[in-house]
Order: structure tokens, then C-alpha cells, then sequence
């Protein structure tokens, strides 16, 4: 086993004699090639996020809407964890991959004798880990790259893994969980390098993302949320936001003195990539603290979309959605790359549905935005976004002072802001379909009132100035499984959920969209009205992805039920307080009289005809 020390210089990896990176040019290429062939072969499911372009749809169309009423359980699997399940198996071939909440344990699985247990993967790992995980001990996935298995364990630890025995190949640590800062997501891995963000935001973590090398795991590049130029990896004169360069020090002049250095901006979403343009594409969390009061400015980059080389790691452009965010409205949700015929052209788009409760729609080769609204007509803490390109505010939102705990002061509770902390959507990913031209959104409907206080900041102590409480918004239902028009910014059917829909969705060719909820059912919908086609209780809530893959001709759905997250914080942690979970165990505290913890694998399928 290859070790990588995680204080390895920028400089080793980067400085190469050019004889070398002719050579490292033309197996990436290779590299790039084979994956992008991979995920075209709809039988597997070879990234977690099923494809680069984060569609989340699959060609597969044995199962349609006409059949899908007679889907069955075929087969389960346990993972021996009762933690939440984010996330989603990969299946290459005749072998599934499967990963598990905290002490994240990994399997493979034979699928051709009944998901016989091939190998498996349990690190050892700190437990001391679990106290500075903010919302559940989840992990988003695996990777797969290079005939590795790559996982980003809870400590910051990347690994690769074999992908024929799981004996581990190298792995290094990126991050350092005594100062908060934690490995939660899902690797992406492009050409020769794989790519990882943090989570710790509300532990004044600064976040980054960083490049390794697939081959023996040495950090090729590693950007930062916040700081210098040359920490950010942005070039002042052309790197744009918003069609402009960004100017030197764009984050510094944000920030008041030092701030920048604990503040937030982290990276536990999901990334994208364009092969075309060559660009990976994500997004950054919340600014720490949560009191606004105390970090005046725009704190740039934090809330921000990076379009970045994935070879160098340069930004190429940056769009900050949310300037001195004031109500923990992370920006890392998932970046959907979907070409989109608007104003009579082809433009090749990136639609992202921020926590803030505004759908955008953006020009992926540029940044220019393109659209702006809500997708929950409950948003109330913005009036819109100024859209006026010559305007001084222009791509900035209209901010309403009733409901900016900032702008009310510390110490005072402002109420009934929509949507809350957890947002309109958080990293449950949507799905898209060609075949409709619809994203098909899991939606929260939850707004709160919001207390900040002050707070001091000490390395791995929670960094969050501000108490909160969650409750539903209007109507009385806590979330919506929607249909959007990313050209139009419009919601084309609305169902609604008693409960915020925590899955991941799915789209196919048979005209089908699944998504799990809370109480752990997988639905089945028409893709194109909404009705409900099928459902099935599953042993615990749903907060895993849907997946669909095929094997020996036949068609399966999967997702992984395992209530916890952030929503789910009190049933899988065992808390009480309505304050805890950071609000959330208030506001959900119903959710115990529908679904227990559990840890399951369940696959479901036609029946054979």
C-alpha cells in the first residue's frame, strides 16, 4: 500500500519536465475517452453522479409508465449501519459498489449470485471524527476511475481501492478534523486526476477543492473558497463574474481584516464537468459564522459557482448568488449541464437549484445568467433577482429587510422566513430529461425564525451564532416533488409531500421519474403530469438516490432508505431538543411516527414476463 503525506508541496506535483507532460497529456486523454464512453453504456452506472453532465436520466426504458405498477422487490442488502444514507451504489459490469454512513464501510457486490459479498472495505477511523459532522455521519459515494474504487472517508483520508480485490492502492489525507474540517461528499474523478471538497462550514473550516492524482494519490491543485488570488486560483483580469473580470483581490476587499481564514465557503456538493470545455463545475457553502453581523461584506467567494479547468484548477468564471448570506442558504447543490434552446438559440446551459429557493439558469461557457426565479412561490426573503445588466446590482437579489436577520441585529428573532436554513432544496440532486425538457425537482417546503448571537471562533469548536426553529410553510406540507422549466423559470406540476423530499431523483426514456420521501417510500411519476404510478415502503426513510442500471437483459431500480441527514438529524442521533440539529429536530419530530432508523439496499424490478 502507497501512502501520500497530505503536506506534500503544490510544486511536486505540479513541476514536470515537458517530456513528462506530453506523456501525462496523452494518457489523460485516454483516460477522459474511456470514462465518457462508460457512462454512455446505460447498463451501468459509473460516477455517482450517473453521468458528467449530472442529468441524473437514463436511456433504460424496459420500465415505463404503462408497466412500472407492477415493479417488485427483487433483492436487499443490509449495510450494518443505522445512520443516514445519502448517496448511490455504481454498478460496472457484473459487480455493484456500495458505501455506507460513518465508519464508511464499502462492499462490492456480485450480481450474479444473489449480491455476494465480493470484498469489502471498513477504515479505521477516529470516532472522534462523528462530533464535528454537522448534519448525520453521511457520505455521498464512491467514484470510479483508473480500476479504482475512490471514497472520501469521514476523516478526510481519499482512498483507492482495487476495484477487483479492495485492497487499498494509496491514500492521503486532504484535511485536518481536529480543526472541523470533515469528508462527506462524492469524488468525481476526470482523465488522471480525482477531485474532492470539505465539509465545516460550521466549524470556520475555509473551504477548497483539491485534484489528486489517480495513480499514486499526490495533490495536483487544491483551490480555495476564500483568501488571495493565488490561493482562489482565479487570474484578476480573466476571470469574470458576470461577463466582467473580478479584479485583484476580489475576496479580500470582502472580507473584514482576517475574517476570510475562518470563513466557511465550503465544498460537500456535487461537481460537474463538460468534456467539450473542459471545465468542472461546483458550488461553495455558507460564509461562517452564521451572525452576519459579525463578517460584514459580501465574504466572496463563499455562495458562489466556480467554473474551473480541471487540469490547472484556474477559474474561468464565478457567479456569487447569495452576497453576505444571512441565513445559512449553502450554494453546493448540483450543477446540471443541459443544452437548452432559449431566445431562438442553442445555448449550452448549467441550471442550479439553490438552497436560497431561486432556480438559475446560466451560460456554462460564459457565466452569463441567463434566469432567476423561484421555485417555491413561498420564497420570501427576496423580492427577485435584479436582472437589469446595467444596473450596479445587477445578479444580486433584493434582499427584503423584514426578513434579513442581519439587517434586524443580534439578539433578535426574526420570523417566519421562507424558506429555512436547509433550503428549497438542499444536496438531494434533481434529475433531467431530454426526452421532456423538464427538471424534475425534490423540493423542501420549510421556513423558520432565526436568532443570531455572537459567537468566538476556537479550531473545532461549532463556529454557528444562531439559534434557529423549522416548521412548515404554507399549506401545512413540508415538501414538494416538482417539474421545472429551466428556459422559463416556471414550475410546470407541483405534488406535494407531508414531508421535505430528501432523494435524489431519477428520470428515464420510459417516461418515469422515481424519488424516495422521508417516510421511505419510492414513488414512481409520469414524467410529463406528475401522477403518482407506483410506490413502495422501503424499511426506513429515504434519503439516498434513485439508481436504475441493467444486467442480463433485465432492468433494475435501486436506492438505498436510511433515514438521517440533516432532516432526519434527530431520529438517526437520538435528540430530543427542538433547537437541535441545528432546528431541524423540532421540525421534523413527527417524522418518528412513520419510519425508523435502518441501513438497506433494496432492487426492484419487473416481473419476469
Amino acid at each position: 500500500m502507497r501512502r501520500v503525506s497530505a503536506g506534500l508541496r503544490l510544486a511536486a506535483g505540479t513541476i514536470l519536465t515537458s517530456s513528462l507532460m506530453i506523456g501525462a497529456a496523452t494518457a489523460q486523454t485516454a483516460e477522459r475517452s474511456d470514462l465518457v464512453k462508460m457512462q454512455s453504456n446505460a447498463a451501468n452506472v459509473v460516477m455517482p453522479t450517473i453521468t458528467y453532465d449530472n442529468h441524473r436520466y437514463s436511456t433504460l426504458n424496459q420500465i415505463t409508465t404503462k408497466n412500472v405498477g407492477r415493479l417488485q422487490p427483487v433483492w436487499t442488502f443490509s449495510t450494518g449501519v443505522l445512520r443516514g444514507h445519502e448517496g448511490q451504489p455504481l454498478v460496472i459490469g457484473d459487480v455493484m459498489y456500495l458505501h455506507a454512513p460513518f465508519p464508511n464501510t464499502v462492499y462490492a457486490l456480485d450480481l450474479n449470485n444473489d449480491g455476494k459479498i465480493l470484498w469489502k472495505y471498513e477504515p479505521k477511523q477516529d470516532p472522534n471524527v462523528i462530533p464535528v459532522m454537522c448534519c448525520d455521519t453521511v457520505n455521498r459515494g464512491l467514484a470510479y476511475g483508473d480500476g479504482k474504487i475512490f471514497l472520501h472517508q469521514a476523516d478526510t483520508t481519499v482512498v483507492a481501492l482495487d476495484a477487483k480485490t479492495g485492497k487499498v492502492d494509496w491514500s492521503t489525507k486532504s484535511g485536518d478534523p481536529t480543526k472541523g474540517e470533515t469528508g462527506t461528499s462524492a469524488p468525481m474523478v476526470v482523465g488522471d486526476k480525482v477531485y474532492v471538497g470539505v465539509s465545516g462550514g460550521e466549524f470556520g473550516v475555509r473551504g477548497w477543492v483539491a485534484a489528486y492524482s489517480t495513480a499514486d494519490g499526490h495533490q495536483i491543485w487544491r483551490a480555495y473558497s476564500a483568501g488571495p488570488d493565488s490561493d482562489l486560483l482565479v487570474d484578476p483580469d480573466k476571470t469574470t463574474s458576470l461577463g466582467k473580470p473580478i479584479g485583484a483581490d476580489s475576496s479580500l476587499k470582502s472580507w473584514q481584516g482576517d475574517q476570510w481564514k475562518i470563513g466557511g465557503g465550503d465544498t460537500w456538493g456535487w461537481l460537474a464537468y463538460d468534456p467539450k470545455l473542459n471545465l468542472i463545475y461546483y458550488g461553495s457553502g455558507n460564509p461562517s459564522t452564521w451572525n452576519p453581523s459579525q463578517r460584514p461584506g459580501d465574504n466572496k467567494w463563499s455562495m458562489t459557482i466556480f467554473a474551473r479547468n480541471p487540469d490547472t484548477g484556474m477559474a474561468k468564471w464565478v457567479y456569487q448568488m447569495t452576497p453576505h448570506d444571512q441565513w445559512d442558504y449553502d450554494g453546493v447543490n448540483e450543477m446540471i449541464l443541459a443544452d437548452q434552446r432559449i431566445g431562438g438559440h442553442e445555448v449550452p446551459t448549467l441550471v442550479h437549484f439553490d438552497r436560497n429557493g431561486l432556480g438559475y439558469t446560466l451560460n456554462r461557457a460564459t457565466g452569463e445568467l441567463l434566469v432567476a426565479e423561484k421555485y417555491d412561490p413561498a420564497v420570501n426573503w427576496t423580492t427577485g433577482v435584479d436582472m437589469n445588466k446595467n444596473s450596479p446590482d445587477y445578479g444580486r437579489p433584493k434582499v427584503v429587510d423584514k426578513f434579513a436577520p442581519g439587517a434586524n441585529g443580534e439578539d433578535h428573532n426574526t420570523q417566519g422566513i421562507c424558506p429555512a436554513a436547509l433550503g428549497t432544496k438542499d444536496e438531494q440532486p434533481a434529475a433531467y430529461s431530454p426526452e421532456t425538457g423538464l427538471f424534475y425537482v425534490p423540493t423542501n417546503h420549510v421556513c423558520m425564525d432565526y436568532e443570531p448571537f455572537r459567537v468566538s471562533y476556537t479550531a473545532g469548536q461549532p463556529f454557528v451564532g444562531a439559534t434557529l426553529s423549522m416548521f412548515p410553510g404554507p399549506g401545512g406540507n413540508m415538501g414538494n416533488f416538482i417539474a421545472w422549466d429551466g428556459r422559463t423559470g416556471k414550475i410546470v406540476w407541483s405534488d406535494p409531500e407531508q414531508f421535505s423530499v430528501w432523494s435524489g431523483a431519477l428520470a428515464t426514456r420510459g417516461g418515469v421519474v422515481f424519488y424516495g420521501t422521508l417516510e421511505g417510500y419510492l414513488k414512481a411519476v409520469d414524467a410529463k403530469t406528475g401522477k403518482e404510478l407506483y410506490k413502495f415502503k422501503t424499511p426506513s426513510g429515504i434519503i439516498g438516490n434513485v439508481i436504475t442500471y441493467e444486467h442480463h437483459g433485465r432492468q433494475y431500480v435501486a436506492v438505498l432508505s436510511g433515514v438521517g441527514g440533516w432532516a432526519g438529524i434527530g431520529l438517526a442521533a437520538g435528540l430530543t431538543d427542538p433547537h437541535a440539529g441545528l432546528g431541524a429536530v423540532g421540525g421534523y419530530a413527527g417524522l418518528s411516527n412513520y419510519t425508523a432508523l435502518g441501513g438497506t439496499l433494496t432492487v426492484f424490478a419487473l416481473p419476469p414476463s
